[in-house]
C-alpha cells in the first residue's frame, strides 16, 4: 500500500521542518483556525504579526494593542484555546512581569521555553540552561 500526503498538510510539514531547522521565521499557511470565540480569533489572527519571531509581549501588551487594554485574562483564554500553537505563535505572549505562563502545546511552559530560545529570545533565569527541544520534539530523540 502507497501512502499519500495531502498537498496542504505536506505544505504544513515542510514549513514546521524549515522552521524547526532555523530557516523559516514566518509561517505561510492557509489555515484558519477553527473555533473560539470573536475575540479569540482576532487574537489568533493578530499574534504573527504583533508579536514576531524572536520578539516577546505581554498578555497586557497585546491587549492593549488590540485596544482592549483590560482584556490580559481574555488574551490569555485566547492563547489557551489556540488550535494551531506553534503557527499561531502564542508562546511569545508571557505573564506581567516576563515570566513564562502556562502553554498548551507539547510539555506546557518546558515547550514554551524551548520555543522562545530556538527563536533566540528569552527573559531572565526562566530560559536559562534548556536546550534546543524543539528540535529533539520534532525530529525524534535520535536527531
Amino acid at each position: 500500500m502507497r501512502w499519500t500526503v495531502h498537498p496542504a498538510l505536506a505544505q504544513v510539514f515542510a514549513q514546521v521542518a524549515d522552521y524547526v531547522d532555523g530557516g523559516r521565521t514566518v509561517f505561510d499557511l492557509p489555515l484558519g483556525p477553527r473555533g473560539g470565540g470573536p475575540f479569540d480569533r482576532e487574537v489568533w489572527a493578530a499574534l504573527p504579526s504583533l508579536v514576531p519571531y524572536g520578539a516577546t509581549m505581554t498578555y497586557g501588551e497585546v491587549a492593549a494593542r488590540l485596544g482592549r487594554p483590560g482584556a490580559a485574562r481574555a488574551v490569555g483564554r485566547a492563547n489557551a484555546t489556540n488550535p494551531i500553537s506553534l503557527v499561531v505563535p502564542c508562546h511569545r505572549v508571557v505573564g506581567s512581569a516576563g515570566q513564562l505562563t502556562g502553554y498548551g502545546g507539547g510539555d506546557g511552559v518546558a515547550t514554551k521555553r524551548a520555543l522562545l530560545l530556538h527563536e533566540g529570545r528569552g527573559r531572565g533565569s526562566d530560559v536559562t540552561g534548556v536546550s534546543r527541544q524543539i528540535s529533539l520534539s520534532f525530529h525524534g530523540a535520535d536527531a
